[in-house]
């Protein structure tokens, strides 16, 4: 009688889980300078619905108020912004028609970041990555030969990498099966992605 009703609990559990879960919401994740962005710019091109990152727009906007990378000056605040930011995304991924949606990074990604300078977040941080769930997750790995630092980009190749690890342990620890996508041009890296939706 006990295993039943154990079995009944997490059975009310993942029913509940699953209300959160985006039927269409598709994440293309990676370190800095692994070609993200080209993929999304890519899939519009091909007609697909994308969300694009949003941290460049906002640490444009916060150096219009005098602070020139507010990631570093002050991490929390940046942090809720993109929480805010992507949690918008994810809700307006929700309520389109189409049937695939791409967003670039997600919500975990805000935690993985943190991880990386060893700062500390409040508990709804976790709490929003548990209840916001996207249907698959794509990881880009670390690739030296397109790697390009600039003025929002200030990581060095090494860093990347560091941060590309925080993302795949961050993922992983919200049971994401991440998929990572193998380096290649363009064509080849969008197909790869259409193939492992497709299955």
């Amino acid at each position: 009688m006990a295993k039943v009703c154990f079995k009944l609990i997490k059975m009310a559990k993942f029913t509940a889980l699953l209300k959160f879960v985006s039927k269409n919401s598709i994440v293309i994740t990676g370190g800095p300078g692994t070609g993200k962005t080209t993929i999304i710019d890519g899939l519009i091109e091909k007609g697909y619905t994308c969300f694009p990152e949003i941290s460049r727009e906002i640490i444009t906007e916060a150096r219009k108020k005098g602070f020139e990378q507010l990631f570093l000056e002050k991490p929390l605040l940046f942090s809720e912004l993109l929480l805010e930011g992507r949690k918008k995304q994810f809700a307006a991924a929700n309520e389109l028609k189409e049937h695939i949606v791409f967003l670039d990074r997600g919500i975990p990604d805000i935690l993985a970041y943190m991880h990386y300078i060893g700062d500390s977040y409040p508990a709804f941080f976790d709490e929003d990555c548990r209840e916001n769930r996207y249907s698959k997750v794509f990881l880009l790995p670390p690739w030296e030969a397109i790697y390009v630092s600039d003025i929002e980009r200030y990581e060095n190749f090494e860093q990347a990498k560091l941060i590309y690890s925080h993302l795949k342990e961050t993922y992983e620890s919200y049971g994401y099966e991440l998929i990572e996508v193998p380096q290649g041009d363009l064509n080849s890296r969008i197909l790869f992605i259409l193939k492992a939706i497709a299955t």
